[in-house]
């Protein structure tokens, strides 16, 4: 009997297609972190966002001025400051006042306090916070008088003047001692309020240099950002100087704002200190995934005692000659809370020590207690700073 011949292919082996699929999908994963080199860290972050250029800093500017049109809501007459630059003022306007004639109810003496940016030309004005010095009870409707701002070194660099804003009122009933306020009525804003008058030269290159200064020095973060300029600009352009300052070498026919553009937009993984951040006023705690536990039991449990006292009252019986009287009944309760012993095991992590401790049943309030106390213990291998 004649056999029957199919076109049937034979089957295919599985086992031969895995290194297939394994070669591809290693090659979309080569793509992907080629393409998106972005998402390779999420804890890469921008070079300006943890650091800054050496040289671009604010300057802070203050000055003393007389805000005006008060209603009746200025310094008092024993305000011995504002008297006398009310006639100190007067006098530089031609008109000679004796300082003790001068009682102002609508003058409040203030002081003006601005920051001035780095690169502020001359020309720009700047929003101004006025600050009453005296014992005026709201700057409310006042103007503020011309004022010059100075800065550390003694020059003039903006003049301020205009309108207090406060986002406030307070009013006050005539003689009944009421009054209804809101937000703060002493302390003012003057947007765009002064305008700049000199400028603030600055100097970012020195010896055709130019430092990048970390916000949070660490010698970890220094290391690794200059290897990633160095790996930007060319080997040998960058070196850390120290835990805080990566010094990048500028060429002398370079574009300097384009340089600074391309450091700051450089990505660095910044290394942080293991720190656990405690504020035991508001039961607040702060715990880096960094934080480590070295082996230690954790017992907690609360004792508490209740003290409750009745008043009964002792009545005599009939035609005795007693008197009534109210006798105190106190009841003593003492109540301990059981709580199970909890293990942390060796290089536990803060995830491990949370998890131990809810099974405990602690609060917040209790956690601070027993952090301060592994810390004693030497267990807990981060710093404990208490706020």
């Amino acid at each position: 009997m004649m056999g029957i011949m199919t076109n049937r292919r034979p089957p295919v082996d599985q086992c031969s297609i895995l290194p297939v699929l394994l070669c591809l999908a290693w090659f979309l994963i080569g793509a992907l972190w080629f393409v998106f080199p972005v998402f390779a860290d999420a804890s890469d972050v921008r070079v300006k966002d943890v650091a800054r250029i050496q040289g671009v800093r604010e300057n802070e500017l203050l000055g003393y001025g007389l805000v005006i049109g008060l209603n009746g809501t200025g310094d008092k007459a024993g305000t011995l400051f504002t008297a006398q630059s009310i006639a100190s003022m007067l006098q530089r306007l031609g008109i000679s006042v004796p300082r003790d004639r001068i009682s102002a109810k609508n003058v409040a003496a203030v002081v003006v306090t601005a920051k001035l940016p780095p690169f502020a030309k001359a020309g720009t004005t700047l929003d101004v916070i006025v600050s009453s010095l005296g014992d005026s009870s709201t700057l409310q409707g006042g103007l503020l008088l011309l004022t010059p701002l100075q800065a550390a070194d003694g020059k003039v660099y903006a003049v301020a003047q205009g309108p207090v804003s406060l986002g406030g009122f307070r009013v006050d009933s005539g003689g009944g001692g009421d009054k209804v306020q809101k937000n703060h009525t002493t302390v003012g804003r003057v947007p765009n309020g002064a305008i700049i008058e000199r400028e603030v030269p600055t100097t970012v290159v020195e010896n055709q240099t130019l430092a990048i200064l970390l916000n949070n020095p660490d010698f970890t973060t220094a290391g690794r950002l200059a290897e990633a300029v160095n790996r930007s600009l060319g080997v040998g352009r960058a070196r850390a100087e120290d835990a805080a300052t990566v010094r990048v070498a500028v060429q002398a026919d370079q574009d300097l704002v384009g340089l600074i553009s391309t450091l700051e937009h450089l990505r660095v993984t910044p290394d942080r200190v293991a720190k656990v951040v405690v504020n035991e006023r508001t039961g607040t705690i702060i715990m880096g995934s960094d934080v480590r536990i070295s082996t230690v039991a954790i017992a907690h449990g609360n004792l508490s005692v209740q003290i409750k006292t009745d008043y009964q009252v002792s009545q005599p019986a009939p035609f005795a000659r007693g008197r009534t009287a109210v006798v105190p009944q106190r009841d003593v309760a003492i109540q301990e809370d059981r709580r199970n012993l909890s293990v942390i095991p060796e290089g536990a992590s803060i995830g491990d020590l949370v998890q131990a401790l809810n099974v405990l049943g602690v609060t917040s309030r209790d956690l601070i207690s027993i952090l301060q106390a592994i810390k004693q213990a030497g267990a807990l291998q981060a710093d404990l700073e208490i706020i």
